[in-house]
């Protein structure tokens, strides 16, 4: 089974969580910060959304930054997945 978003619709696989700080100290799941950033997984084709041309301007594999509360989380078979619209990506992460 995969998931194929439409329209505008992104599904990303969120990167996981810190489990230390930067200083070393271990934190627990419950104070660990949702994670923004994850992998594209799949995107939509894009095309008219309610009257307005869509070009997609993320692919399959890239790394992006998405707003904090965005998106719908959807489980498939083990893995987890968070549904968002393209203009809830804030940027694309690059090296």
């Amino acid at each position: 089974m995969k998931l194929v978003p439409l329209g505008d619709k992104v599904v990303l696989k969120e990167k996981e969580a810190e489990e230390t700080t930067q200083s070393g100290i271990i934190l627990a799941k419950s104070a660990q910060e949702k994670p923004q950033e994850a992998v594209v997984v799949a995107v939509g084709p894009g095309g008219v959304i309610d009257g307005k041309e869509v070009v997609m301007q993320v692919k399959e594999g890239d790394n992006v930054i998405y707003s904090k509360y965005a998106g719908t989380k959807v489980k498939l078979g083990e893995d987890e997945y968070t549904v968002v619209s393209q203009k809830d990506i804030i940027a694309l992460v690059t090296e």
